[in-house]
């Protein structure tokens, strides 16, 4: 039988600002916003980025930050709400995501 993994993954659903157009969204992201965010959150195991190509559910972008375990996910998340962290991530969002376009779930992945 297989060893059973517990990871913690961040699923964010993202929609873009409405004057953004998608070309420049992606390319933001992937080249900007994708660094940043490995740089104040460190212990990241893996880091996809699911791009729609239209506005589904409400979302653009499905974005899955997958941690080893709760303890190293507890401690990105604490080093990305301190300063100046927090300030870069959220002067990014500012400029990516519609204001109330950022839904946030935090699952336990089990795979086996």
């Amino acid at each position: 039988m297989a060893k059973e993994s517990k990871t913690v993954k961040l699923l964010a659903f993202l929609r873009k600002r409405a004057d953004l157009p998608r070309d420049q969204f992606v390319a933001w992201y992937e080249a900007n916003h994708v660094p940043m965010i490995r740089e104040v959150t460190p212990g990241l195991v893996d880091y996809r980025r699911n791009f729609l190509p239209e506005t589904v559910g409400g979302a653009d972008v499905i974005t899955e930050l997958t941690y080893a375990d709760q303890a190293a996910f507890d401690h990105a998340m604490a080093l990305a709400a301190q300063s100046p962290a927090a300030e870069r991530i959220a002067a990014d969002q500012d400029f990516l995501f519609e204001p109330d376009g950022i839904r946030i779930l935090v699952v336990e992945e089990r795979t086996a």
